[in-house]
């Protein structure tokens, strides 16, 4: 195993003696401890950066399931080493802030940080594998543990909520993403992102190809909160707030963008323009939607939310724009700044955005609200916290000299750029882009000042604060002021500090074009310049006369909303399912083998008449000893007694004499093994089956009554005539090749094992045997569970 994999598996490690630090060391906060983990990752990443810059990239191959062509293979380039100095610089800087957010001696901050590790390594392997299964088992990872994160204050309803429904849309589209991948290696037969860019054409011209790209990019938009499926993101937002910074500004919401970069060299090839158009109008109507949506929300975490979904669709209309540039052949292609600002914005996006989160933690922390209409006056009281919130929401807003107004100006240019296509058809809708991209920056602007000055502006009001405001501990302030003092770094100097690193990413996403990227504050007059202004006239007229046009909020019809179809959707399908399980799931022991047994008879007797396998060749048959037929007709006399007899006494005998024949039947064929494990199992079956009807009342509550029933005997009758025609059949034809051979051939020398039977269990059938640990391990995390929190119940009582 490399140094690679041990980096994307350290937090996965580390996890498990999370609980035993934070027992053994109880005076010690144990995100000191967990802290040591993204600043070693971050230091060890960072130092690949030289190697990246020349063009190189690092890959690193470990086998894992070779025969399905499974082999967790890491691929350290631009794009990827920039996701993970995100995902451990921020998860670095998160860490520090959650050791003063959190109480120690409140909170359990060993399954915090277990679960925070959990997503951290599960970020680290969607970005650093390239075998697309390896990158859906993390995928999902992110999922799981996000969920538990979004609700780590489980007693609270509304944290449950989100988690919840984070869950469901994220799954959902993780479910999309696996049919995606399966469909492309059915394509081109491998699960390699490396390999598949090979296979371009391949792909591209396949009957499959837009069902592969349409389920991909659901996975994409579900995971980065795109429009429709960006209504669990607000609701997520009751996690801590570490979480809130780490989850939706840097990491988890990015995974979505991530995909669609990384995925973009293969299907941005589609020459029907689907890619563009999908992500390109997606993306720019997101981050419209978004904006517009954030400028009515009065909860500061709420605003922060959708203005993360919007900066999301910004960032992936800029990708979708920028696949376009794979289809002209010249060397300064115009349309490849869409990608360099996607990726310039990206980094921006993750230093103003964590550092206003932070903000709002701590303005909550230390007024005990996030209720903007509770809050002002406050840059008296937290005169450091106001600056960096001043820093992060000009940014955000696009105000020069920060580091978002660079990539805010290079959006602008990419979206002008739209109507220079001359491809699919961008000459009609293709217009909405630079007028979407305007409205929504109008709208950024709106709530980026509603951010800053109904918070730390205005009058004070101390009688609606449950807590008299100060600034926070220094560790608290620490993150939020290096992420802002990035935001002013990144926008004095982008080219020296960002140029190189944005060239190796952009040429890891579209690798067709040599990049110079030259990022400059002053570009001359021209429709950027002329958008910006527009943008601040018109958004400081707006935000100064709120109170003359939000009631246009009103008109959207509240009981029409994506979130209303959600709520009542999830308690129809409940009741919906409810009714199909009580249609069928009666209770009675025998309705349950009806069903298996008719679907046996069904199925079966289907697949064996499809497949002509009914066939009777009686050429091999074995000479029948007079044992063999004596043996036989005990066993049938035994069925047919335990079914007639009145006895219980009668039918437990009569089922131990079927036992015992059929280890006799073993010794005639000369398995003793099989025999002896017969034998035994028969012997305590009938010794059970005796104690346990002992203590069964003797007589019957009801008289027993016995009737003809067809469907029982037509179900009985089909079971016998379907197995024996299977048992002759099987005998007669072949339509397989036996694998008995196989094993035969594999048990000695290659599984090294003597006992065939304990090697197909142990190796062979080794993913059957570990599914099956853990089926039980889970049923048992249940019970105890359940068993904790009844006990719970009860010592509140």
């Amino acid at each position: 195993m490399s140094a690679l994999h041990l980096a994307i598996l350290m937090p996965f490690i580390f996890a498990f003696f999370v609980p035993i630090f934070n027992k053994s060391l109880r005076k010690v906060h144990t995100g000191w401890i967990v802290l040591f983990i993204p600043v070693i990752l971050f230091i060890y990443f960072i130092q690949f950066i030289p190697t990246l810059l020349q063009g190189k990239e690092i890959v690193r191959s470990l086998p894992w399931i070779p025969s399905l062509n499974v082999d967790f293979t890491a691929r350290l380039d631009g794009l990827g080493i920039l996701f993970a100095l995100l995902i451990t610089g921020i998860g670095s800087l998160v860490v520090l802030y959650s050791i003063y957010y959190l109480n120690k001696d409140k909170e359990q901050l060993n399954t915090f940080y277990v679960y925070l590790l959990l997503f951290m390594g599960a970020m680290l392997g969607v970005v650093l594998s390239d075998n697309l299964i390896v990158l859906y088992t993390f995928w999902e990872l992110t999922s799981f543990s996000s969920f538990l994160l979004i609700g780590y204050w489980y007693e609270r309803e509304k944290s449950r909520y989100g988690a919840l429904k984070s869950m469901l849309i994220t799954v959902f589209g993780g479910l999309c993403l696996l049919g995606g991948i399966l469909i492309l290696y059915v394509i081109a037969g491998t699960f390699s992102i490396q390999e598949l860019m090979t296979q371009v054409n391949v792909i591209v011209n396949h009957d499959l190809f837009v069902f592969a790209m349409v389920l991909l990019l659901l996975g994409a938009f579900t995971k980065s909160a795109q429009f429709p499926f960006y209504i669990w993101l607000p609701d997520a937002m009751e996690a801590p707030t570490p979480v809130s910074a780490y989850l939706h500004s840097a990491t988890m919401v990015k995974a979505g963008i991530y995909l669609v970069a990384r995925m973009t060299p293969i299907f941005a090839f589609d020459s029907s323009g689907l890619w563009v158009w999908l992500i390109g109008g997606i993306g720019i109507f997101t981050l419209f939607w978004g904006s517009f949506n954030a400028v009515k929300q009065t909860d500061l975490k709420a605003i922060l939310a959708f203005s993360t979904v919007s900066q999301l669709g910004l960032i992936l209309s800029l990708f979708g724009v920028g696949a376009a540039a794979i289809h002209y052949d010249i060397d300064e292609n115009i349309y490849t700044v869409a990608i360099i600002a996607a990726i310039f914005h990206l980094i921006n996006h993750a230093t103003f955005k964590g550092s206003l989160f932070m903000v709002a933690g701590i303005v909550d922390h230390e007024t005990g609200t996030r209720d903007i209409r509770k809050l002002g006056g406050l840059m008296n009281f937290l005169p450091i916290t106001f600056t960096v919130a001043l820093i992060g929401t000009l940014s955000m807003a696009g105000i020069p000299p920060f580091n978002g107004f660079l990539s805010k100006e290079m959006f602008f240019t990419g979206m002008i750029r739209v109507l220079q296509l001359d491809i699919f058809n961008m000459e009609t809708l293709g217009v909405l882009f630079p007028v979407l991209a305007w409205v929504g920056s109008v709208f950024t602007f709106i709530y980026s000042m509603i951010f800053v000055w109904k918070t730390f502006g205005g009058s004070f009001q101390p009688e609606k604060m449950e807590k008299k405001p100060h600034e926070p501990p220094i560790g608290m302030l620490i993150p939020p002021v290096v992420l802002g003092s990035l935001v002013i770094i990144f926008g004095l100097f982008p080219n020296a500090l960002l140029g190189g690193l944005i060239e190796s990413v952009a040429y890891s996403v579209l690798p067709k074009f040599k990049y110079e990227v030259h990022i400059s504050h002053w570009h001359g007059f021209g429709p950027e310049l002329y958008m910006t202004i527009g943008v601040i006239v018109i958004g400081f007229a707006l935000y100064q006369s709120q109170g003359k046009w939000k009631k246009i909020y009103d008109l959207f019809p509240k009981k029409l909303t994506l979130n209303k179809l959600y709520d009542s959707f999830i308690p129809s399908l409940e009741t919906g399912s409810n009714l199909v399980i009580r249609s069928h799931m009666t209770g009675y022991l025998r309705s349950y083998l009806a069903y298996i047994f008719i679907f046996f008879i069904g199925f079966l007797g289907f697949t064996m008449w499809s497949m002509n396998a009914f066939v009777l060749n009686t050429s091999k048959v074995g000479e029948i000893s007079i044992y063999e037929i004596v043996l036989s007709l005990l066993i049938v006399i035994g069925c047919i007694t335990i079914v007639f007899a009145k006895s219980r006494l009668t039918s437990i005998i009569a089922l131990g004499a079927v036992g015992y024949t059929v280890s006799l039947l073993f010794v005639v064929f000369r398995a003793p093994d099989l025999a002896l494990t017969q034998l035994v199992i028969e012997t305590i079956s009938v010794a059970l089956f005796l104690l346990a009807f002992y203590h069964l009342p003797k007589k019957f509550r009801h008289p027993e009554t016995r009737r003809f029933k067809l469907n029982n005997a037509l179900i009985a009758i089909g079971v016998g005539l379907v197995v024996t025609l299977l048992a002759i059949s099987s005998y007669s034809t072949k339509l397989f090749d036996s694998i008995s051979q196989y094993y035969v051939d594999n048990t000695y020398d290659p599984a090294g094992g003597e006992n065939m039977v304990n090697v197909i269990l142990v190796d062979f059938r080794g993913f059957d045997t570990l599914f099956e640990i853990s089926v039980l391990a889970i049923a048992g995390l249940g019970i105890y569970g359940l068993i904790k929190l009844r006990l719970a119940r009860r010592s509140e009582k």
